[in-house]
């Protein structure tokens, strides 16, 4: 069973910085790796997802803040948030699959969580 183990959230202003951790227990990271976020009361979300070849993909409202790379060395997977928003408040998710996908279901393995709250 890969485990996928989340870290790096918490408060930050609006218009601050965060960089997210996702660390896997085994190699999955010869996979897509994705991040969702999923806001209270809201479905979960697309974030982006990375390729085995460090192909990324953004959903449009996303694009030149949020910034996805992995450390195949480190079996890690990062996501950098700059200029965030109270909208973004949410907690983040990483997963990990054979497949590119904007959709949940595109993935096998999934972290816990790691909560981020933007503050106005």
């Amino acid at each position: 069973q890969v485990r996928l183990v989340e870290s790096g959230g918490g408060l930050v202003p609006a218009g601050g910085s965060l960089r997210l951790t996702c660390a896997a227990s085994e190699h999955p990271l010869s996979n897509y790796v994705a991040w969702f976020r999923q806001a209270t009361g809201k479905e979960r979300a697309f974030v982006g997802s990375i390729s085995p070849r460090g192909g990324t993909t953004y959903p449009y409202s996303l694009k030149g803040r949020f910034t996805i790379s992995r450390d195949d060395a480190k079996n890690m997977v990062y996501l950098q948030m700059n200029s965030l928003k109270p909208d973004d408040t949410a907690v983040y998710y990483c997963s990990a699959g054979d497949t590119n996908s904007a959709f949940e279901g595109g993935y096998k393995y999934w972290g816990q969580g790691t909560q981020v709250t933007v503050s106005s």
